[in-house]
């Protein structure tokens, strides 16, 4: 539907000048849809998995539930070779490892050839179990991220968008939490003397510029609460937005080296 300006309504404009009007809106909501879908299309997510519907069911349902950008599935870096178009630029790489662990000395390689051919788009690995090890062992070997196949779709569509914004997506699970527990405590002491446990660990999400979905999952509430933790820790913070949270943080601790958040 075309807005029409008020002087249309009041009937002050000839009603000739109307069909040119609403023509020129047209043709310009068409220019514009035809360069917001030129836009997705020049820009892909690489779906490597070794399996056919598996891969081809991952791209339809991340396309559908708002990745933002085309999906190329495929079963090798090979076949991508053969099919690739050089006017699609690869923004992301998703690796399916499907059941394979990196004890695997063969994956690790992979990882590590995938990472330095097709930098600098990162690649995010998606696969079984949240265990520490295991995705920091990915990590080092040059990928973005590890997804486990346990989180949502929505999850899966958010890691993406961070790791192609330059973050690092890491879900801090049982294994996760139990290994940071003896060097988060001091932090976490000091963080309840001024926000409440939960707000605390808001905060420290807040520092790594992690979205509310992705504080949700990790933390286990509703994306509303965290809303409204983030509302409450702006008030303390006398801040009007996300951004001035994150900066008065990092300005009130950066001397203090037991406020420094871990790299991601």
């Amino acid at each position: 539907m075309n807005y029409l300006p008020s002087e249309f309504e009041s009937g002050r404009t000839p009603v000739n000048r109307l069909q040119a009007v609403a023509g020129s809106s047209s043709r310009a909501l068409s220019e514009r849809a035809n360069t917001a879908a030129a836009d997705d299309t020049d820009r892909c997510l690489l779906i490597i998995d070794s399996r056919t519907l598996e891969r081809e069911c991952l791209a339809t349902t991340l396309t559908r539930n708002g990745l933002g950008m085309t999906a190329l599935a495929v079963g090798s870096v090979a076949e991508w070779r053969r099919k690739k178009d050089p006017r699609q630029r690869v923004k992301a790489v998703l690796l399916n490892i499907a059941g394979r662990t990196t004890s695997d000395g063969l994956l690790c390689g992979e990882i590590a050839s995938i990472a330095a051919e097709l930098a600098p788009a990162p690649v995010i690995i998606l696969g079984d179990g949240d265990n520490l090890s295991q995705t920091l062992k990915v990590i080092e070997q040059g990928a973005r991220g590890f997804i486990p196949t346990s989180v949502g779709i929505e999850v899966c569509v958010e890691a993406i968008a961070l790791a192609v914004a330059g973050g690092t997506f890491i879900v801090a699970g049982n294994n996760f939490a139990a290994s940071m527990a003896v060097d988060s405590a001091p932090r976490q002491r000091e963080l309840s003397r001024m926000f409440t446990l939960r707000q605390a660990e808001v905060v420290q999400a807040l520092r790594k510029g992690k979205a509310n979905k992705i504080i949700a999952y990790e933390l286990n509430l509703r994306e509303s609460t965290v809303k409204v933790h983030i509302r409450n820790i702006m008030k303390k913070l006398k801040a009007t937005n996300r951004t001035e949270v994150a900066y008065k943080l990092n300005d009130l601790f950066q001397s203090d080296t037991r406020w420094n958040a871990p790299a991601e």
